[in-house]
């Protein structure tokens, strides 16, 4: 494939920021890529498995040159990085974003984006419980869906170019209204990821049940419920206060169908129970049908460890 940008600079060096350095090296989609972490230990990681081409020492320095700068830090900070890397931004640049709120980061991100540098807000739905330097790989992207919010008047070139970029880096490319994604992604990974965190915390304040009976007996659903709680608190902070309002809404919605859940059960409907299940269970198949996930054991997904093998 062709280099779609001479250098890319990637602000934050985690999962999907190393997963897209890998990808863009394996496509060979960028002449360059430079990243920052403001952290030095995840520099100094990120320099011994060369997860980039250069390390830089500052977001400034990162983005001095580049076609295209990925803001990949938590959303509650994106303003602050944006207003920092602001005045080292090349003209004709392309600046995006990976994070999953997308009204907050335009309110946040895009007062501080100079004239003649494109803006155009993006989220990939793709990830792991992993985060940090080492958990990237280069096929996370394939067939994942990646969307983008660009806000009215963006430069349509520079939405295509970094479309085109996605593309190749093997996932599918949407456009969405940013009010709507969010709405969206409340429903499909912001509450879901909530309840996932309470259920861990019910059974962490159960005396009655030990930890060690926990642990050693989990089935499938408190397995899975522990895999998704594994993932990065810092990030999960951000979002909910970030979408505090889709996910009020989303959560009042789930409230109200565990109530009648609750009462099927106490009062022995087994028809309702039997209904309810039957229609939930064909939004998992139409998962399955539309590529988003196997109906393998363990949900197709690898061993620890496996995933930084897998491209």
């Amino acid at each position: 494939m062709a280099v779609l940008y001479d250098r890319v600079a990637l602000i934050g060096l985690g999962l999907i920021a190393g997963s897209m350095s890998l990808a863009m090296r394996a496509g060979g989609l960028a002449g360059e890529t430079v990243g920052y972490a403001r952290s030095p230990e995840t520099r100094a990681a990120a320099r011994q498995i060369g997860l980039v081409d250069r390390v830089a020492e500052s977001a400034a320095e990162a983005v001095a040159g580049a076609d295209l700068v990925v803001l990949a830090v938590p959303v509650g900070v994106m303003g602050a990085v944006a207003a920092e890397i602001a005045p080292h931004l090349k003209p004709g640049a392309t600046v995006t974003d990976v994070g999953s709120v997308k009204q907050a980061v335009i309110e946040a991100v895009a007062p501080h984006i100079p004239a003649g540098v494109h803006f155009v807000p993006g989220h990939p739905l793709a990830g792991t419980e992993h985060s940090g330097p080492h958990s990237g790989f280069a096929a996370l992207f394939r067939n994942r869906w990646w969307l983008l919010t660009p806000p009215e008047g963006t430069d349509p070139e520079a939405t295509a170019r970094l479309a085109a970029l996605i593309r190749a880096m093997g996932a599918n490319v949407e456009d969405m209204d940013a009010a709507h994604h969010d709405l969206v992604l409340a429903v499909t990974s912001h509450t879901p990821h909530l309840i996932a965190y309470t259920m861990v915390g019910v059974a962490d304040h159960l005396k009655r049940v030990t930890e060690s009976e926990v642990i050693k007996y989990s089935a499938a659903g408190f397995r899975d419920f522990t895999r998704i709680a594994a993932s990065d608190p810092t990030m999960w902070r951000d979002v909910f206060l970030q979408n505090k309002e889709a996910v009020l809404d989303i959560l009042g919605r789930f409230t109200e169908e565990l109530f009648m859940l609750q009462r099927a059960i106490r009062m022995g409907d087994g028809a309702q129970l039997h209904d309810y299940f039957t229609r939930t269970r064909a939004i998992r198949r139409g998962i399955i049908e539309a590529g988003q996930d196997t109906s393998a054991p363990d949900f197709g997904r690898m061993p620890a460890g496996a995933a930084t093998g897998q491209d």
